[in-house]
């Protein structure tokens, strides 16, 4: 596999899952409340993760070994703003200042995104991402990160995932803070992207550049053709695949989802939409596997449910679709963004990985990453603006929910000893970014 000069080979993180919260003087998030009443895997948290605070320098000198242009890492706002505004904490600066002072002195382009989840708690303790003030909490801590590092980043991102901040998170209640709950999900619909469109808007105005956002998408398939199963599948694009692009890119949401959340909205939010639609540089897709997708019989909105496909899957039970991937790139390309930059920001696999004396066969994972690096070019030699491929994730870390439990790392990190071992899937993307 040959990758071209001017394509970007990429690894990410984020914050919550490898700095360790315990280490600094890092606030608590609504992520530490949610592990403590259950919410996680035994209980397990992010107060060590990968102890990354401390082992920054040769976590670094790992991308560097593996020949990467580009680091994606994530901001703890916690760790900036203890209480989620006012005071911000020197120590939490000066942690990111060494990091990117680090991976340019390395020669590795640094890509920061602002949100990765972890909301501070005090935030969340009044309403969190329900709350219509949280634009403004959000862009006051964009603003102070940006003004001390944004001279220095190649890309900013504002949000990761949006649909996990809100839908997976205030739905579904599979991650912090574990709602259930379709009008706190509705809220927080239109108010991640109100945060994100007032935040890319100042940050413009203070002269930053390359401004973007990380939107995840899962390819939605129908269990079969009869129409309650098309609709199931239908519903569930819109949710998760159209909602947070057709904003951001035609200022609108789409008629078929609307309709059961709007009733939820802030009376303001048609006034909102312009500043939702403030233009990006850049947009990134995480992407990871499809779903299948049958009516589930109620009668309630969104009317559907996830069934088992035949193709082969990971660990955590993710089909393994690559062609799903090209089809998005594609999609982004033809219907929503045209000439915009496009990056893959996170696409990766998850294995019960064991070490042995020989070190970590993960070549399963190099297969998948191979597989979708290709389906990436593809997508580029169609005439689609694809500048580059991040892997998920450089390290095995705090896989949110699932805890400590599933691996997604390109390096093996023993939890109890912090050592680092280098997967041959590193090996293989190593090889390729030596031979580009």
């Amino acid at each position: 596999m040959k990758i071209p000069n001017d394509f970007v080979m990429g690894v990410a993180t984020a914050a919550y899952q490898i700095e360790g919260t315990s280490f600094g003087k890092c606030g608590p998030s609504h992520w530490d409340s949610f592990a403590a009443k259950g919410g996680t895997f035994q209980g397990q948290n992010g107060d060590i993760a990968c102890a990354h605070y401390e082992h920054w320098q040769s976590d670094l000198d790992l991308i560097q070994q593996g020949g990467f242009d580009a680091y994606r890492f994530s901001v703890a706002w916690p760790r900036i703003l203890a209480d989620g505004t006012g005071q911000v904490t020197p120590e939490g600066l000066d942690f990111y200042d060494r990091l990117v002072d680090g991976l340019l002195a390395r020669g590795i382009a640094p890509h920061a995104t602002l949100y990765h989840w972890d909301l501070p708690q005090a935030l969340a303790d009044h309403g969190g991402w329900e709350n219509p003030d949280i634009a403004k909490w959000f862009t006051e801590y964009a603003l102070t990160v940006t003004d001390r590092l944004g001279d220095r980043l190649e890309s900013i991102a504002t949000i990761n995932e949006p649909w996990c901040v809100t839908w997976l998170s205030h739905f579904l209640g599979h991650h912090a803070p574990g709602k259930t709950d379709l009008p706190a999900a509705s809220k927080t619909m239109h108010n991640v992207l109100y945060a994100h469109g007032l935040a890319t808007q100042a940050m413009r105005d203070a002269g930053h550049k390359n401004l973007g956002i990380v939107l995840n998408m899962e390819y939605a398939q129908p269990a079969s053709d009869k129409p309650a199963d098309v609709k199931a599948a239908q519903l569930y694009d819109g949710i998760y695949n159209r909602w947070f692009i057709e904003a951001i890119t035609k200022g609108r949401y789409p008629s078929d989802v609307l309709p059961y959340l709007e009733p939820h909205f802030p009376t303001s939010w048609q006034d909102q939409m312009p500043l939702i639609q403030t233009p990006i540089d850049w947009l990134g897709l995480n992407y990871y596997t499809r779903s299948i997708h049958a009516d589930d019989g109620t009668g309630q909105f969104p009317f559907g449910k996830s069934v088992a496909g035949p193709l082969n899957k990971t660990s955590m039970g993710w089909e393994i679709y690559p062609d799903g991937l090209e089809y998005f790139l594609n999609r982004l390309h033809k219907d929503y963004t045209g000439d915009l930059p496009l990056f893959v920001t996170e696409n990766g696999m998850a294995l019960h990985d064991q070490i042995s004396a020989n070190g970590v066969d993960d070549t399963t994972r190099a297969t998948y990453i191979q597989n979708h690096i290709q389906a990436t070019l593809n997508a580029r030699k169609n005439g689609v603006p694809v500048n580059g491929y991040f892997a998920w994730s450089v390290m095995d870390n705090f896989e949110w929910a699932f805890g400590y439990e599933e691996r997604f790392g390109i390096v093996h990190v023993d939890f109890e000893t912090q050592i680092r071992t280098p997967k041959s899937s590193h090996k293989m993307l190593q090889e390729i970014n030596k031979n580009r």
